[in-house]
């Protein structure tokens, strides 16, 4: 039998935090990715966020993200 507590804890809470993704890339671009994380000393998340980020920018102007 569930608690109170319990049934809480599997509601969603909503809020700013970020949301995680598992995406799949060909090979070709997975190795690029890399190689610009290693060349700006960032994480491959921080890339693919950035480029998402960009592409919102330049396809959607009015989209306000939280970056």
């Amino acid at each position: 039998m569930k608690t109170k507590e319990g049934a809480r804890r599997k509601e969603k809470v909503q809020s700013n935090a970020a949301v995680r993704a598992s995406i799949s890339f060909p090979p070709d671009v997975y190795e690029v990715l890399e190689g610009i994380a290693k060349e700006k000393k960032v994480s491959l998340a921080w890339v693919v966020r950035e480029a998402a980020e960009q592409y919102l920018a330049q396809k959607w102007p009015l989209f306000k993200g939280q970056g």
